[in-house]
């Protein structure tokens, strides 16, 4: 994830404090009460359905069930081969402004055993960003580089109740993920993706590990390094066969420096999940997630939209053959 830091960094009375007071805690428990209330009305639902045939609801492939942000440990069948155009997009920055970016991967996948995954493919990127501080106007598409991802099971799900995979992913980028300036670029995304079975069939909670060193050297430059952090817990359930609905939390920290050496800022994302399995084929994996917090060092806004966006999508496709 590369960033560009923008040029931007701005006494009630006694009752009015207590009011603001009372407000900003509602709005904080407004917010983040989102994911156990997610949370409770899976359980409830859990034990609404228990008449129903069990039978119907097979065994789904963790890997995509959290929307893909979060990634579940599973890698397929052995000699599986897919297709997967697979999107995530950026919308809004700081300071004002229209902010939308978007990478789409159009990855190959190929499983040769049931405990290693390969993933390749291009990269194509679409920039329209208009009258954001610090970012130059832009309105363009074009093929951005190239990625590949190698995912090993550590631990498989029996007899372990937890299944953890490795997943490193190498990456090549010309041109600035948030802005859109040429750049030479080179990243690798390391993820630890782990997942439970809590009710068999019907009810998954996945667990992401990420680190994230990066490399960016613009104009002939100096190299520039950065590195993110990020963990994350997701549920997912099963609601009727081959459709899957869930919750999404991730809180990430962004450093100069390519092993965390100088704290730029952090944000909290928050969103729900959706996987259909459309065919025995076919499937379609999707997260929406805001920021509902964030700092920035020595900037008072409560979200952190310099290194990270107001908001994010993903969607992904999968073709097998």
């Amino acid at each position: 994830m590369q960033t560009q830091k923008l040029n931007t960094r701005a006494v009630p009375l006694k009752k009015q404090s207590i009011t603001m007071s009372i407000h900003s805690r509602w709005v904080i428990a407004r917010r983040f009460g989102v994911f156990p209330l997610t949370a409770a009305t899976i359980f409830i639902s859990t034990f609404a359905v228990q008449a129903q045939d069990a039978g119907a609801f097979h065994e789904v492939e963790t890997k995509y069930i959290f929307g893909n942000f979060t990634v579940g440990s599973s890698t397929g069948i052995e000699g599986e081969k897919a297709f997967e155009p697979e999107t995530q997009a950026n919308f809004g920055k700081g300071g004002g402004g229209r902010y939308a970016v978007s990478q789409t991967a159009l990855e190959y996948e190929f499983t040769p055993t049931q405990y290693m995954q390969i993933i390749f493919g291009p990269t194509v990127s679409y920039y329209n960003v208009h009258g954001v501080p610090g970012l130059d106007d832009r309105n363009i598409g074009a093929i951005n580089g190239f990625e590949a991802e190698f995912r090993s099971v550590l631990i498989d799900r029996n007899p372990s109740p937890i299944a953890v995979t490795l997943s490193l992913e190498p990456e090549f980028h010309s041109r600035d993920e948030t802005s859109g300036a040429k750049v030479v670029n080179y990243g690798l995304e390391a993820k630890l993706e782990a997942d439970a079975e809590l009710i068999k069939n019907r009810l998954f909670w996945g667990f992401n590990l990420l680190y994230e060193p990066e490399t960016t050297r613009a104009d002939l430059g100096q190299w520039d390094n950065e590195s993110t952090f990020g963990i994350s817990s997701a549920l997912a359930y099963q609601i009727v066969p081959n459709v899957v609905i869930g919750a999404d939390l991730w809180y990430l920290r962004h450093y100069d420096g390519a092993a965390f050496n100088s704290f730029t800022g952090d944000a909290v994302y928050l969103g729900p999940t959706f996987y259909w399995k459309i065919a025995p084929k076919v499937l379609m994996s999707a997260a929406w997630e805001t920021q509902i917090a964030g700092r920035e060092p020595g900037v008072s806004a409560r979200l952190d939209l310099t290194d990270f966006s107001r908001q994010r999508a993903r969607l992904l496709l999968e073709f097998e053959f």
